[in-house]
Parts: C-alpha cells; sequence; structure tokens
C-alpha cells in the first residue's frame, strides 16, 4: 500500500470521525490552503488555475499528493464560477468527513477476531447513488467504505443526507490507487468478489462463501468495474434479470449484493 497520512479511524473503532456540519467549507487563496493542510485539515479536492505556477502551487501540490487530495487544473471561469472572491487562481473544500486509514481498519478487525466485509467502489460518480450506497452499507454490516482519491463523487452535503447519516458512522477510506488496494487486501487474505454482469456465475446460486474476510467491488454507473480490477477478483458475480431494462441502479444492485452476504453471515452466527 502507498504511505497514507495521519487519519484517525471512525466512529466504529473510536473516536468520533466526522464533524457535525453537513456542508463542506470553501477555502480560497494559494496561502489559505497550504496552511489549512499544514494544519491537518482534511481536503475533499483542490482546483487550481491551469497554467498559473508559482512556488506556492507546487507547495499545494506536494502537501496535496502526501495526503491523497485529488487536484484539478481548472480554467479561471471555472474557478470564477465557485467563487466570486479573489481566489488568486486557488479553491479547495474541506471534507464533510475525515477518511479513515484502510490497513487499521483492517488490522483493528482481524484483531478482534472478525472477518472484514468491506464494499469498494469504483468511479461512483453520483452523489445521490453514493449516499444510498453509503445507507446500505451502514444497513447491512459493511465494516469500511473504500473509494479512489480520483473519479469518484464528491462527499458533501447532499450525499450524506441521502446516506441518512451513514456516512457519519460507516468508515470511509480514500485510496490513490484502487489496484494497489486490491492487491493489499488479497495479501491479507481477503477475498475480493466483483458484482458484475460480465460473467454467467448468478447470485442465486452461487457458491462463494461470504462468511470469510470479503471485499466486494461495485463498478461505475457507465461502464461497470474497471478491467484491471476485474482480473483482481477472484469471483465474478452477476445478479439475474427477468425484465426488459437488463440492468440495476448501482445502489439497488448493491443492497442486493451485500443482503447476501448478510444472510450468509446470520446463518453461520446461528449456527
Amino acid at each position: 500500500m502507498e504511505s497514507r497520512n495521519n487519519r484517525h479511524v471512525g466512529s466504529r473503532y473510536g473516536s468520533p470521525r466526522v464533524p457535525k456540519e453537513d456542508k463542506m467549507e470553501m477555502i480560497f487563496g494559494s496561502r489559505p490552503i497550504v496552511e489549512a493542510m499544514l494544519a491537518g485539515k482534511v481536503l475533499e479536492k483542490i482546483f487550481l488555475q491551469k497554467g498559473a505556477r508559482n512556488p506556492t502551487t507546487d507547495e499545494i501540490l506536494e502537501l496535496a499528493k502526501k495526503a491523497d487530495v485529488p487536484v484539478a487544473t481548472v480554467p479561471i471561469e471555472k474557478l470564477n464560477n465557485l467563487t466570486r472572491k479573489n481566489h488568486q487562481g486557488a479553491v479547495a473544500f474541506i471534507s464533510a468527513i475525515t477518511y479513515s486509514p484502510l490497513d487499521e481498519i483492517v488490522t483493528a478487525l482481524f484483531e478482534k477476531g472478525k472477518n472484514p466485509l468491506l464494499l469498494i467502489l469504483d468511479r461512483i460518480t453520483d452523489v445521490r447513488n453514493f449516499g444510498s450506497i453509503a445507507r446500505n452499507a451502514e444497513c447491512l454490516g459493511v465494516d469500511a467504505i473504500v473509494i479512489p482519491s480520483k473519479g469518484g463523487a464528491q462527499i458533501n452535503a447532499d450525499a450524506i443526507k441521502t446516506s441518512a447519516g451513514a456516512l457519519h458512522i460507516v468508515p470511509v477510506c480514500r485510496e490513490p490507487n484502487l489496484k494497489n488496494t486490491l492487491d493489499y487486501l488479497r495479501d491479507f487474505g481477503i477475498q475480493i468478489i466483483a458484482c458484475t454482469e460480465k460473467t454467467e456465475e448468478r447470485l442465486t446460486e452461487t457458491t462463494v462463501d461470504f462468511v470469510g474476510p470479503t471485499a466486494i467491488i461495485m463498478g461505475s454507473e457507465e461502464d461497470g468495474i474497471s478491467p484491471e480490477y476485474l482480473k483482481r477478483a477472484d469471483a465474478r458475480l452477476r445478479i439475474p434479470l427477468i425484465g426488459q431494462i437488463g440492468s440495476l441502479n448501482v445502489s439497488v444492485a448493491t443492497g442486493i449484493v451485500l443482503y447476501e452476504a448478510m444472510s450468509q453471515r446470520l446463518k453461520e452466527a446461528k449456527a
């Protein structure tokens, strides 16, 4: 795994991990953004003006890389749309949650004698889909949600509201490289299960054991799970459909797969 910034573990493992505010606070100006990161603020995303490079923006890029904060270089019109104030070519948003370190969560779960159930989201971009998925995850026993640093939905007030507070409970881990993350989890003895239409094995007929340490991957709304992640999956499952549309909303599909995992785990616990 790549190095992580110092982020404490979520509320399931100790102290509260989210602020009370649901809205993301905006920071504008290069120096205030630098000072915010040096003070330990967790940033959701940074926008820098395209072509504007100076020692301060270089420092922003260096700090952002260390903290796994996504940075977008955009035209000045984009920054002007974000704020009418003197942004000096730099705007950032403080995250509505504090991200948790995946390695600490996995280690803590194994130390407690628990088989981890993790949910990995590959480029889920719709904020309300993400919130609904988080709600499903909390209700159905997921220990942590894993998202990429780039290419996913912003965790903002809409996401938190749609999650019905689940994002205040389930730890979210932001990873710079999901390929490395999957390799790390497999080395840790966690099986990778991909929910995809690109397989013949049906969820309703599967022999996959969800009771053991498991990470479930759900793919983007547009094109599903990336091929490089599918290659790393230990099993691929699809949800059988009989209607004409032929596909489910990703939040609905996630709920169905997580229900199967929960059902197996509850049966095992009663045995």
